[in-house]
């Protein structure tokens, strides 16, 4: 999938159906001068319902088409025929989509399960015919009720990606390049900043032909949590990730400060985001040699006492078979 096919933010209109006018209609046939009433009812209109499909992955399908309107209820008719309902509007959508109402910006549900359906908006309910409203003392009613109108809602719909391990980073980490390694995603490489502007997933394969989901999420910067570069846009699939996967350079001038940065980071925009597991992993290791990483260690062991990390390189192969041991232990601890 290109980048610029994942959509995972959208508004739309929604419009679901009126319901139809029950009828006013007396009998009449040969033989029988006063057969009474006998309008039928009017047809309910139309609902818009979400259901979610396992094999989705982005909000594509709502990129060009932002109004769905069901169908209205046709109109009951005489020997107490019913009008037809009008005909529901579905709305295909992947697992992990967030619907909020566009104004209050209320979350109104989520979808997690394929084949999952829950109503948006119910149609309006048909009138009644006036084969209702016959008594004894009102034998010929000449009156049925009108339908319902129908609802208007304006909704958006956020994609939170369901992966189980999410990669974090500042750009030009190496999560990418990992994603690449660790799976047969193919996301774009290069080394200017911002290279990913879109969350990739991959399939990592494990021992016993097991496997878990792994997501890369776009470079965050400091300030990222108050709308700084492109983090901001992506921080809410990290809410969707069982795991924290932190990558930091073996480069970097302070890997301890650029931690904490990635972590206050997370705590601005979700403080609920620092009760996932996580894990260090120190990237591009493959320029290091064993005295540096040594002493390292001294530094890393100080600054790093509840939480765990790693070297790896990516490139040269070193330390992902570990890595995958680590994160699949995690995950099923």
């Amino acid at each position: 999938m290109t980048e610029g096919n994942f959509v995972d933010y959208v508004k739309v209109h929604l419009e679901s159906g009126n319901g139809g006018k029950g009828s006013v209609h007396l009998h009449r046939e040969k033989f029988i001068t006063k057969g009474g009433p006998d309008g039928g009812d009017g047809g309910r209109g139309g609902h818009v319902i979400v259901r979610g499909n396992k094999n989705l992955w982005t909000l594509l399908g709502f990129k060009f088409t932002r109004t769905f309107r069901a169908g209205h209820g046709e109109h009951g008719s005489k020997n107490r025929s019913s009008g037809a309902d009008g005909q529901d509007v579905y709305l295909e959508v992947p697992l992990g989509t967030v619907i909020k109402d566009a104004e209050t910006l209320e979350v109104l549900m989520e979808i997690t399960e394929d084949q999952e359906e829950k109503i948006l908006l119910e149609g309006g309910m048909g009138g009644r015919g006036n084969w209702h409203f016959r008594t004894a003392t009102n034998q010929t009613p000449r009156y049925a009720q009108p339908g319902k109108s129908g609802q208007e809602l304006d909704l958006i719909m956020e994609l939170k990606v369901l992966a189980d391990v999410g990669l974090v980073g500042f750009p030009n980490a190496g999560k990418s390049t990992l994603l690449s390694v660790l799976t047969s995603a193919q996301p774009k490489i290069a080394d200017y900043e911002f290279t990913t502007l879109k969350p990739n997933l991959g399939i990592v394969e494990y021992r016993d032909f097991k496997s878990f989901v792994i997501a890369d999420i776009p470079g965050i910067i400091e300030g990222a949590a108050e709308g700084k570069g492109l983090g901001h846009y992506f921080l809410r699939h990290i809410e969707r990730n069982s795991t924290l996967l932190f990558l930091i350079p073996a480069d970097s001038k302070d890997i301890s400060k650029e931690y904490e940065i990635l972590l206050d980071e997370l705590r601005r925009y979700n403080p609920e985001l620092l009760d996932k597991d996580r894990l260090i992993a120190i990237s591009k290791t493959d320029m290091l040699d064993e005295e540096l990483i040594a002493e390292m260690r001294i530094e890393l062991d100080k600054d790093f006492k509840d939480v765990p990390y790693m070297f790896i390189s990516s490139v040269a192969q070193i330390g992902l078979v570990e890595l995958k041991d680590r994160l699949w232990a995690m995950l099923n601890k």
